[in-house]
């Protein structure tokens, strides 16, 4: 297995070479949805707002109300760049679970990047209300001793800032490869062991499969049974797997081969169709849920060259791992970094009257 940074697609040949990565890819991703968005909920506004504009206005309210409790009334007019650098986090983190886009955040030139402009925005700021020589002379207190650790340490906040959003992406990724990985190569040996058995195999699984759903019906006021549920489902699965390989290889077919961007494309759409099958079935829909659960299985089945290429023991964990470490994760680092990023603007925006009472 190897856990690589973001892939250079190709090199723009100015100024000795710009290197077109995934993540400036993803950013581009993020920045042009974001600016589509805004247009479309921009224009057209009514007196008599519809529920996309009631929606939009709430969303800037908080906003607002937001920016204003952290840096005060007076600092009102930062909303639009917290929120987007709230946004563009959250959606760049967001992009890496389409599986074809790496998340712009898991890149340490994105989030430094961010980081460094705050800091210049800050050094700005500062000159603004005090002047170039007060900025300086702040380097020296509370006195002239102090003066290396004060650079220090404001060269330290943007690099801690920045490392401290890119470590929580960056890390949930790498761990969700690593299970997938692991459970990738144990799924593959089940499945290959199982391929290289006999049919009765797989009819022994279905037999089984079908023996313990029953089980896992709940007593009288009692709760369903969970360990009988998953062990017969699973067993159904493998041996369903196997079943449909059998009949496929009496055909005397073999399984599409396709590129990498193909593979990927056709296997998120496939799963797509899949998890809209299972929502279907779970809100009592059967039909269209059955069909959509069997044309999205169907799907998985020829993108990974076969049933018994199918991943079955990545099936679930992963997905969870990704809700935790992409959505629930990126909105948290995404409100921290936006949160960190009004602490340090606010402290050198100081409200008018306290301005003038330094000056």
């Amino acid at each position: 297995m190897q856990i690589n940074g973001p892939k250079i697609y190709f090199t723009i040949p100015i100024f000795g070479g710009i290197p077109v990565t995934q993540t400036l890819l993803s950013s581009f991703v993020a920045t042009l949805i974001l600016c589509v968005t805004a247009f479309l909920l921009g224009r057209k506004l009514r007196k008599r707002p519809g529920r996309m504009q009631v929606m939009t206005e709430k969303g800037v309210t908080v906003m607002t109300n937001m920016v204003k409790e952290a840096m005060g009334e007076h600092n009102a007019r930062w909303t639009p760049f917290i929120a987007a650098v709230f946004l563009s986090s959250l959606l760049g983190t967001l992009l890496g679970m389409t599986g074809i886009l790496r998340s712009s955040t898991a890149d340490i030139s994105t989030t430094m990047t961010w980081a460094v402009l705050v800091s210049f925005i800050c050094w700005y700021q500062s000159i603004k209300n005090n002047g170039f020589l007060a900025w300086l002379k702040g380097f020296t207190e509370p006195i002239a001793v102090m003066t290396p650790m004060n650079i220090v340490s404001e060269i330290a906040q943007p690099v801690s800032l920045a490392f401290r959003h890119f470590g929580n992406i960056a890390g949930g990724g790498v761990i969700t490869a690593l299970i997938y990985w692991a459970l990738s190569g144990a799924s593959a040996g089940i499945l290959k062991l199982i391929a290289s058995s006999s049919i009765a195999v797989p009819l022994v699984l279905l037999a089984a499969g079908v023996g313990l759903l029953p089980l896992s019906r709940p007593k009288a006021g009692g709760k369903r049974r969970k360990l009988p549920l998953l062990l017969g489902a699973l067993c159904t699965a493998l041996a369903g797997l196997r079943l449909l390989d059998w009949l496929w290889s009496l055909t005397g077919r073999a399984w599409p081969q396709m590129n990498g961007i193909v593979t990927g494309l056709c296997w998120f759409a496939a799963l797509a169709v899949l998890v809209c099958g299972i929502v279907l079935l779970i809100g009592h829909k059967k039909l269209p849920g059955i069909l959509l659960t069997a044309l999205g299985f169907l799907g998985i089945c020829f993108v990974s060259e076969g049933p018994m290429g199918v991943p079955v023991l990545t099936l679930g964990l992963p997905a969870v791992l990704s809700l935790y470490f992409d959505v629930f994760s990126g909105v948290i680092q995404a409100f921290v970094f936006s949160l960190l990023t009004m602490i340090y603007i606010s402290g050198n925006c100081p409200p008018p009257e306290e301005g003038k009472s330094k000056a």
